[in-house]
């Protein structure tokens, strides 16, 4: 080791390069973005628990999901929030790689449960008849076991190559929170193999799911077309218009994220593209399957019917 190398106890956030006025506007319009988040994800909870209707395997999935979203928001936003207000203050050592490991741990889950989802639409769509068969609870709940364990210990395989790197120099992530990415810039020890492990990670659980995604939507889409009534079709085609939605938001930033160019000025741009997705994703995820979902405007129709009735 060399002289320089220190023991770290706390990292510094710099977060976003912005004016005191232009900080306490985005902290009053974050903090509203992340109370809809809680409140979006968590009616949605609610509902499902509440309303019997909405006990099966799909709602089952976006159970998980909504809970992903409030845990993975929770993990990233209150501390952005303070640091908007409080530039510059220090995060620990311990508090930093815990964050590094949720962060993780949310992100593969989601991407894992997403493809779940794709897996229940198309069963649903192309195997209708057999749909109670296949998508029974045992192989539901194995399927989300299956999905947050797969998650937990890929985090677990980059924290276990994270913590023994040694870190030395001004301890200043150039992010908004603890990204693995950006707290591997501080090592002062070769990071290639980190490095080729994140990418490693990001192909199997991003490229390869959403290749099953879109391979899952190509056969739904056919089967789509071979019905002939119209009703019908738009029916179907609903069904699976939330989840391609959340698809498309959540696998296209990731991929450009950690898949794309790590070097350059590019790096700096997928900041905010990181923003938007650790921020508006989780907000935007319920109000997609509210708006767009018969089902759960119904189920949000007959809970409030219900509650003025009381």
């Amino acid at each position: 080791m060399g002289g320089n190398e220190t023991s770290v106890s706390e990292f510094i956030l710099l977060g976003f390069p912005l004016n005191p006025r232009m900080r306490t506007l985005l902290f009053g319009l974050f903090s509203l973005f992340y109370a809809l988040t809680l409140l979006g994800n968590g009616l949605i909870l609610a509902l499902i628990c509440l309303d019997s209707r909405l006990r099966t395997p799909m709602y089952f999935f976006l159970s998980h999901l909504a809970t992903v979203d409030i845990t993975y928001a929770c993990n990233t936003v209150p501390q952005m929030l303070v640091n908007l207000l409080s530039p510059a203050k220090p995060i620990s050592f311990a508090g930093c790689m815990t964050q590094t490991f949720l962060f993780l741990t949310f992100a593969h889950t989601e991407c894992l449960l997403l493809v779940v989802m794709s897996y229940d639409r198309y069963v649903a769509i192309c195997h209708p008849l057999r749909y109670s068969a296949i998508m029974s609870w045992r192989v539901c709940i194995a399927l989300v076991e299956t999905s947050w364990i797969a998650g937990i210990l890929l985090a677990l395989v980059h924290l276990a190559l994270l913590l023994p790197l040694p870190f030395c120099g001004a301890q200043k992530v150039n992010h908004f929170f603890c990204e693995i990415l950006a707290v591997l810039k501080l090592a002062c020890a070769d990071t290639h193999i980190n490095e080729v492990m994140v990418l490693s990670g990001a192909v199997s659980v991003l490229v390869g799911p959403f290749s099953s995604v879109v391979v899952s939507y190509i056969h739904i889409l056919r089967a789509i077309l071979r019905i002939r009534s119209g009703e019908g079709r738009q029916k179907a085609f609903s069904n699976c218009s939330s989840h391609l939605s959340v698809v498309g938001l959540f696998y296209g930033t990731a991929i450009v994220m950690y898949v794309g160019p790590q070097h350059g000025h590019v790096k700096d741009q997928k900041k905010y593209l990181l923003l938007f997705h650790s921020l508006f994703n989780p907000m935007l995820n319920p109000l997609i399957y509210s708006l767009r979902n018969k089902e759960v405007k119904n189920g949000l129709t007959r809970l409030f019917l219900k509650e003025r009735t009381s």
